[in-house]
């Protein structure tokens, strides 16, 4: 940075945006202020009043490392430790996927399905491969009369997701599990949800690099033809649903449609419906436990 003017807050938005814009980042000004007012321990719209303050060197300089990072490919949120999801903040870590808009619609089904079983009592739902601990959260707020469990193979991603649940106070509500998928899972459940690994080997040698160098290989491949994690869970949630309940799984577009047939031909589960996002894309695919 050339030092022959002030370094306002203004110039320092300007510069970073057009550097950010030259190092392939998709959201360079939002990459920018986000990263800022972070750095002051501000709101981002605080800095459009702050426009002509000088940051002191110590701030300039931890600006300067985060935007160094953020050239490299570090997701922002990794380097601010925290993600927007359902209106509410998140820490995230690079020990867990970064919380995406689209798998905002496993909760809204998962709502849906809730709203049906009011003649159940206490809802005993399950997140498989809970990660940050998102689905398990927004879950536990929206649906008073529940229960949940949070399973992940990984204890490095349960540690983020424990820190998440008790900053949403809901530790008497929400249970942590290590495992792998629903193995060692013993209760019969209402709700199961999941956002599971299912981008294919060839699938991830194409992802951008921000998600390939970044975050959590394993969180996110599921393998050869990316259908293993779902071929290993779908007969594993059909043991463990009470009659009537929901299976509800988070899927790419490439995938919904072997997904449905998936379970359709496993034969325990019926209204096999699909959801699709904003984009009009295949989001979530569900099912529910034949009652006999």
């Amino acid at each position: 940075m050339n030092d022959t003017q002030a370094w306002t807050i203004g110039r320092l938005l300007s510069w970073t945006t057009e550097f950010l814009q030259q190092n392939d980042s998709r959201s360079p000004r939002l990459d920018a202020e986000i990263l800022l007012a972070h750095t002051l321990g501000c709101q981002r719209i605080e800095l459009y009043t702050r426009f002509e303050e000088q940051p002191a060197e110590g701030h300039r300089e931890h600006y300067r490392q985060l935007v160094r990072r953020r050239a490299d490919g570090c997701p922002v949120a990794y380097l601010v430790e925290h993600r927007e999801f359902y209106s509410q903040p998140f820490e995230v870590s690079a020990d867990v996927l970064i919380p995406r808009p689209e798998t905002e619609f496993v909760v809204i089904e998962a709502l849906d399905q809730a709203a049906s079983m009011t003649d159940r009592g206490p809802l005993q739902l399950a997140d498989v491969g809970t990660g940050s601990g998102i689905l398990a959260i927004c879950l536990a707020q929206q649906i008073s009369n529940s229960s949940v469990l949070a399973i992940d193979n990984s204890p490095a991603a349960l540690a983020v997701a424990q820190n998440n649940i008790r900053r949403h106070q809901l530790e008497d509500r929400i249970e942590l599990a290590e495992g792998d998928l629903l193995a060692g899972v013993d209760r019969q459940l209402d709700i199961i949800v999941s956002n599971p690994p299912y981008v294919s080997e060839a699938e991830y040698e194409q992802l951008d690099r921000d998600v390939r160098e970044f975050e959590p290989r394993q969180a996110l491949v599921a393998g050869p033809s990316g259908m293993e994690v779902y071929q290993q869970l779908v007969p594993q949630a059909a043991e463990r649903l009470s009659a009537g309940g929901w299976l509800l799984l988070e899927t790419s577009p490439m995938l919904a449609e072997q997904l449905q047939q998936l379970l359709s031909d496993h034969g325990a589960f019926e209204e096999i419906r699909l959801t699709r996002d904003l984009a009009n894309l295949p989001r979530v695919v569900a099912g529910r436990l034949k009652n006999s």
